[in-house]
């Protein structure tokens, strides 16, 4: 494993490679770092694959960005334009979750010559939603929770109440090993205000302008509400021939897909075999 920092406009971004082959990109969600994606999973690498993982602005080991604000999705694009010229990458496939989902989106949009296939991850971003009166009171209060009272105070703002209970003792723990990884977690809070304020694209009728294998891996509602599962089927209807994942619905329910390392890896070596050479 190969770790790197690469500076765009004054931010040090922190990152790692591991493996050789075809290039994917690993893209984390928002609050998370490199490592919740695939959870540690090797499965990549071992098949032969070239993986590239990084930090986001302000989180992990990345260094903060120059304002509050910078922590766009105009931001987050540049960043992983800036890595694939770092690494040396004319064409990778990018595989991202949450917010690594529309931040791949977006440069796929912007960059399709740079994109080989596209793995979305739970996304979430509608762009018929509002941005009216309380739209973001929920992001704000994890922010000022998390700026006032550490990570504690975030797992406490975050409303693990809201869940089944049967995922309230897993999701607590994953929130305090990541948020606790964070060197700048002032940052992250600065994040957790501009991130969902922003728009990775206008309509989503964009989409249909991606032509590379896709795959949307979407969980469902029970155990990852922030992450509708109606939200995901409308990403997989909208860019043509993609394949939606989804874990079965079954009773008692299975862990979601986006949650288990080894079964994503294995949804984005499927992708991977599509990949024209």
């Amino acid at each position: 494993m190969s770790a790197f920092t690469l500076e765009r406009d004054g931010v040090l971004i922190s990152g790692e490679e591991v493996g050789e082959g075809q290039a994917i990109v690993l893209l984390h969600g928002l609050t998370a770092t490199r490592r919740y994606v695939v959870m540690g999973s090797r499965a990549l690498e071992r098949a032969g694959m070239r993986v590239i993982s990084y930090d986001a602005r302000g989180h992990g080991r990345s260094a903060p960005a120059r304002a509050r604000g910078e922590y766009g999705y105009e931001h987050l694009a540049g960043d992983l334009h800036a890595l694939l010229e770092h690494a040396g990458v004319s064409r990778a496939i990018l595989a991202g979750a949450s917010m690594g989902a529309h931040t791949a989106v977006r440069y796929a949009l912007e960059h399709p010559e740079r994109v080989a296939a596209l793995a979305l991850i739970t996304p979430a971003f509608e762009p018929e939603r509002g941005a009216g009166e309380g739209a973001f009171d929920h992001w704000d209060e994890l922010a000022r929770a998390l700026r006032e009272e550490g990570v504690e105070g975030f797992v406490r703002a975050y409303e693990l109440d809201a869940l089944p209970e049967r995922w309230r003792a897993t999701v607590q723990t994953v929130l305090r090993q990541r948020m606790g990884a964070h060197e700048h977690p002032g940052a992250v809070a600065d994040a957790l205000e501009a991130v969902p304020r922003s728009r990775p694209f206008g309509d989503m009728h964009e989409l249909a302008a991606i032509g590379v294998p896709a795959v949307v891996v979407a969980s469902r509602d029970e155990a990852d509400p922030e992450h509708p599962l109606a939200v995901g089927e409308r990403y997989a209807r909208a860019i043509a021939g993609a394949r939606l994942v989804v874990e079965p619905e079954e009773d008692p329910p299975r862990s979601p897909i986006a949650w288990q390392g080894g079964q994503l890896s294995a949804v984005l070596l499927e992708l991977a075999s599509h990949v024209r050479t």
